[in-house]
């Protein structure tokens, strides 16, 4: 059976993010059963899910609380048209989000999935100028930053990896520099300078706060956000904050914005937003920005952008199941103990003199090789890991520990005690 899954696999399916010639030896797995932080193969092999299936999962696989919130939802309503209809979940959704953030925060456009959002943001901020008069068509995004592959979402991201090859395809972006130490003030003198000389044509400076995941788990200070969301109001440039990958707890905080004083123009959030259990994905904004929309028809001032699941109420559902668990199981508080366990326990392989740059910001935890003469050590890791039943998946030289917010404290230690025993095969 396991063989015969494997064969139909490739022989029909294309992968994300994967040059499929690797599984000539790379074994592709195909996962039977899920159960908290554990993925069970047609050999009923564990795999120890280190990083939350692509960063989604919070609260583990099969929640019993959120199945059953979806199976309630089904037997109701799954799904219907967004454009003047509308549904009991995506209402409650969407008030206890603009809730929870603030008080800037009181209008909610659905998506389906990351870059959609980004799409939407980018889209909106873009209109919105339009609408008040300002002929504005670039964009201001971090070096090193990443908000997604499709062409606009693309546009704003700057990791040749991705981008390199679709670069004829893509929108007009300035780039300025992401600060890598406590130190930023040349970050921000560059900012200003880019301002500066654009400003006229800049619709919205766009970021990851905090921490730029796929970027190598870069981490940066708040402070910075501060200092350059100041910057871009004065010289009247919107925010974009991309909390796709740092919302819903994974920075310390519900949203990363939390530990900013100032605050973005638009919000864009996904993933972990229906624990990982369907896709979904929502920017907010203020009602300045949708009241500039807001106009006869005749005007043309509205905002035609659709999905056509936009609004699922299965995933609205998962995703009310999931601020739920919040509310009621303290889980923020909760999470600093064991994002303090996680960063003592990984500090522990410091002993490795070839690893280093060891860093947490709330649940996401990360460290890098630092010399190697493998021309690729993660794909290593990744194979080593999976022999002892962890699910890795480094980013070039960067290891990175992002896990469901179940897991055991001696989930953690067997994921490092493993880690340790793989490195000493180095």
């Amino acid at each position: 059976m396991y063989k015969k899954l494997q064969e139909l696999d490739l022989k029909h399916i294309w992968h994300p993010c994967t040059q499929m010639k690797d599984h000539e030896n790379l074994p592709l797995i195909p996962i039977k059963r899920a159960k908290g932080v554990w993925l069970y193969d047609f050999n009923d092999k564990a795999y120890l899910d280190c990083v939350s299936s692509w960063w989604v999962n919070l609260f583990g696989h099969s929640n019993e609380y959120i199945n059953s919130k979806i199976k309630e939802q089904l037997e109701i309503l799954e799904h219907i048209i967004l454009a003047g209809f509308s549904h009991e979940s995506i209402i409650r959704l969407s008030a206890r989000l603009c809730t929870l953030l603030p008080s800037n925060f009181n209008k909610c456009f659905y998506a389906d999935n990351g870059s959609s959002a980004v799409e939407v943001a980018l889209k909106m901020s873009f209109h919105y100028n339009l609408n008040k008069g300002k002929k504005k068509h670039k964009f201001l995004a971090l070096s090193n930053s990443y908000h997604g592959e499709t062409l606009g979402a693309l546009s704003v991201g700057d990791i040749a990896l991705y981008k390199k090859t679709y670069a004829p395809l893509l929108l007009e972006c300035l780039k300025t520099p992401v600060p890598r130490s406590k130190d930023y003030e040349n970050e921000l003198k560059a900012l200003k300078n880019t301002l500066s000389k654009h400003s006229n044509e800049l619709c919205a400076f766009i970021l990851e706060p905090l921490v730029q995941c796929a970027g190598n788990m870069h981490m940066y200070e708040a402070g910075f956000i501060d200092e350059a969301i100041k910057l871009c109001k004065e010289f009247e440039v919107q925010v974009i904050f991309d909390e796709i990958a740092t919302g819903f707890g994974r920075t310390g905080t519900l949203f990363a914005l939390e530990q900013c004083s100032l605050k973005p123009d638009f919000l864009c959030l996904s993933k972990g937003i229906t624990g990982g259990y369907l896709p979904l994905s929502v920017v907010l904004t203020s009602d300045e920005v949708y009241n500039a929309f807001y106009a006869p028809y005749e005007e043309q001032k509205a905002f035609l952008h659709s999905h056509s699941y936009t609004g699922n109420a299965l995933a609205c559902a998962g995703a009310n199941a999931v601020l739920d668990i919040f509310e009621k199981e303290n889980i923020i508080e909760k999470n600093k103990l064991l994002s303090a366990f996680i960063a003592k326990e990984f500090e522990t392989l410091s002993e490795f003199e070839f690893l280093g740059n060891f860093r947490t910001c709330g649940m996401i935890s990360a460290f890098d090789i630092l010399s190697t003469k493998m021309p690729r050590a993660g794909i290593w890791l990744y194979q080593k890991a999976l022999e002892r039943g962890l699910l890795l998946r480094p980013l070039g030289n960067t290891i990175y520990f992002m896990p469901p917010y179940v897991i055991q404290r001696e989930e953690i230690s067997f994921v490092v005690k493993n880690l340790r025993e793989i490195f000493r095969e180095f």
